[in-house]
Order: C-alpha cells, then sequence, then structure tokens
C-alpha cells in the first residue's frame, strides 16, 4: 500500500513528467525496447533514488520491461509529492513525502524492501545498509543491484574489502557516461540553479568557495567562474589541487578561504567540511550550502549552537544569528542543495545515466547467478552503447577505424 501526501496533486507530477520524457530520447528508445523483451520480466524492483520527474520516468521505463517497482525517496527534501502521486496514480507502488522526518524516511525504506526485492537500485546506499543489517532475511531473493552515486561506491567498497557484501552491485557512478557527464555538467548546472533560484543574489564579482575538487567540484567550479565569480578550490588531495591550480583557480586551505568567501560549496563526500572554527571566521551574510550526498559535510549542528538565533529568511534559507552580530545563511538545511533547492540535474543529462541504470539492471537479470557478489564495473559495451545512441540523437556521427587500423593498435 503506497504512503505518499497526496494523490489529488497527480495532474502537476504527470505534467512533469511528460516534459522530461519529451527530453530523454534515450530512456524512450530503451522503453520501446524493453515493452517488447520484457527482461525483467516477474522480478520485483526496489528503488530509492530522489524522487523526482526524471526519476520516475526511469521508473516507468522499468515497469515497461516487466518489473514490479516498488519506490522510494533517496533524501528527506529531495522527493516531490506531486511526482510521487503521479507514479501512485499510474499503478506503482511509492513511498515517499517531501520534508519526511528521519524516522518517516527509514519507515518508507523498509516499506519498499518489504516486497523481498530481486533487484535494488540505490543512491547513497541506504537500501544496501538495511539489507546487510536488519533486514538479512530478504537477502536470498536478491539478484544483484545497482548504485547511482559516489558516496554509495565509497560505501560498497568498504563492505567488499571487509568481505561482507552477499549480492553483485554495479557500479553505475563510475560509468564513463555517468561520472563524466551526470557529475560534472550536471551538478556543475543545477548546483548554480539551486543557488540562484533560491538566493535571487548575484554571482558575479562574488567569492565562491569550493571544497572538493572531484568530477562534481570541476563542475561547480566551472559553472561559478563563468558566473564570473572569483573560485577558490580547497582539497585533501595534491593531485586534484595541482589540477585546480592548473585550471586557473586558487588554491587554498579552508582555514584561510574561510576568511574570504561569500558563498561556500562542499563537493566532497566527506564529513565536517565545514566546521565551527571556519563559522567563526566568515564574513557577515555568508551562504552556506551542500552538494554531496548526505548531510554531513556542513556541520549545521555545530552553527546552531553557536547561534544565538535562527531564523527562516526565506523559504530553503535559515539563518543563524551569532553572539557579534554577524549572521551565516546556510541553503536548504545543509542537503543536497541541487534537489533541495531545485529540480536537479537536466533531463538530458539523467538521460545517460538512467539509461546506463536501465541498461545495467537488465544484465542483472540476465547474468542471474553468474555475477560474483563484489562491486562490478558497467560492462564496457554498455557504456558504448549509450555514447552512440547519445550521439545519434545530437545528430553526431564519429568515425569509425579501419581493418588496418585496428590491426596497428591491436585492438580484437
Amino acid at each position: 500500500m503506497s504512503c505518499i501526501r497526496d494523490i489529488s496533486l497527480a495532474p502537476e507530477g504527470e505534467k512533469k513528467i511528460n516534459w522530461v520524457a519529451r527530453n530523454m530520447p534515450l530512456l524512450r528508445a530503451i522503453a520501446a525496447d524493453f515493452q517488447q523483451t520484457r527482461p525483467l520480466e516477474g522480478l520485483k524492483v526496489t528503488l530509492s533514488v530522489h524522487l523526482e520527474a526524471k526519476t520516475a520516468y526511469l521508473c516507468r521505463v522499468l515497469a515497461a520491461a516487466g518489473a514490479e517497482m516498488h519506490i522510494t525517496g533517496s533524501n528527506p527534501l529531495s522527493t516531490q509529492d506531486d511526482v510521487a502521486a503521479a507514479l501512485v496514480q499510474g499503478g506503482l507502488e511509492v513511498y515517499a513525502t517531501h520534508g519526511c522526518t528521519p524516522e518517516e524516511y527509514d519507515a518508507d525504506l523498509r516499506a519498499a524492501l518489504s516486497c523481498g526485492p530481486n533487484i535494488v537500485i540505490d543512491d547513497g546506499g541506504d537500501l544496501v545498509h538495511l539489507l546487510h543489517t536488519e533486514l538479512r532475511s530478504l537477502l536470498p531473493g536478491v539478484i544483484g543491484g545497482c548504485e547511482e552515486t559516489t558516496t554509495g561506491i565509497h560505501r560498497l567498497k568498504a563492505m567488499s574489502r571487509a568481505g561482507s557484501l552477499c549480492f553483485p552491485m554495479i557500479m553505475v557512478n563510475d560509468a564513463d557516461c555517468k561520472h563524466l557527464f551526470d557529475n560534472r555538467y550536471g551538478t556543475g548546472q543545477s548546483v548554480w540553479d539551486g543557488i540562484n533560484r533560491t538566493t535571487n543574489l548575484i554571482v558575479a564579482g562574488k567569492v565562491v568557495v569550493v571544497a572538493g575538487y572531484g568530477w562534481c567540484g570541476k563542475g561547480v567550479s566551472m559553472r561559478a567562474k563563468g558566473l564570473g565569480a572569483k573560485v577558490v578550490v580547497t582539497e585533501v588531495d595534491p593531485v586534484r589541487a595541482l589540477e585546480a591550480h592548473m585550471d586557473g583557480f586558487t588554491v587554498m586551505p579552508m582555514e584561510e578561504a574561510a576568511k574570504a568567501g561569500d558563498i561556500f560549496i562542499t563537493v566532497t563526500g566527506c564529513c565536517g567540511v565545514l566546521r565551527q572554527e571556519h563559522f567563526l571566521e566568515m564574513k557577515d551574510g555568508a551562504i552556506l550550502c551542500n552538494a554531496g550526498h548526505f548531510d554531513v559535510e556542513v556541520d549545521v549542528a555545530a552553527l546552531r549552537r553557536l547561534a544565538v538565533e535562527q531564523y527562516a529568511a526565506r523559504q530553503n534559507i535559515t539563518g543563524y544569528w551569532l553572539p557579534d552580530g554577524r549572521t551565516i545563511f546556510v541553503l536548504g538545511e545543509g542537503r543536497l542543495v541541487n534537489l533541495a533547492c531545485g529540480d536537479g540535474h537536466p533531463a538530458e543529462i539523467m538521460d545517460m545515466s538512467f539509461a546506463i541504470q536501465a541498461r545495467s539492471a537488465a544484465y542483472l537479470a540476465a547474468h542471474r547467478g553468474q555475477l560474483p557478489p563484489d562491486v562490478i564495473p558497467v560492462p564496457p559495451e554498455i557504456d558504448r552503447a549509450v555514447a552512440l545512441q547519445k550521439l545519434s540523437t545530437l545528430g553526431i556521427g564519429i568515425d569509425r577505424l579501419s581493418e588496418t587500423q585496428r590491426d596497428y593498435l591491436c585492438i580484437i
């Protein structure tokens, strides 16, 4: 039995899903193929991904493949209630509400898993964690799963090293057609979309501090530069720090950057990136936000303890008034700013990411019982097929190697 906010919101959610579907040609083609081949026929799929329109369309594509879908969100603030309602109106099971409490979020995850899934599609690792801890009785029925994001991959690799992972998990995040585009161009654009629509402030001329220079940090920094900001990058990895320097950005430790920044964006996947000692050095009016998966990168609890008062400065902006008269602002409660304060990545970007997801789920079904209980790369043929199909939708052709060239390069 689904658990959502309000089924009467379904028409608005349907409009959103129809809009993204129009702009996701790869998934449309996969849906047409899946309707004929039914690769997930008879299988139960539990999905925990940010529940907005693009995810909803992926769910419908998997249902077209024959899957019995059980859906929940992967973040309390990224669920869109109208989209959840549209999925339920269309006959799918959904357990998710926007702004749910931690207890409600946990209950939704458990409800989505109560079907006894054969395939899990995770974003951050919460489903896999529950299956390996409190819901181990469901493990025998699991063929495998797919992980969408960097944080989830880190958790899976830790389980793999410990020898505790009980079924194969395909690392969708690490596919070239995912992280090179989703993490860089998707995060780069959607983070600034969330910041700009929430603050309504100019970026040009401001000092933007980006913590972390992985693929997501590269995208956020690139877009900040394009908007006219002076970009400062903080890093713990010397190679990435050198890369940021050679890309034209100022690199310094956070203890120095804290004094200079106007807008701070954490994109590390780590905890405690912005801490009490940094808050004490920041300018009056500094704006803090997070683009990492979990809400642990900005220590909001420490900021709350420092403040003499906190207040809603604007929708999705909390002001923390400090004893010395300064105010520091946090967007989206320190949760993913591109989803808590926006609609997430552009549809055309998620088209590639979710094409990888859909094809990987079908691959798991076709190879059930043949894959080891480990983290597994996306098969290169899936990655290449998605890239070629995406080029085709853009009207772009590329060269092909001749047999002589293949022989010369020793390609089999």
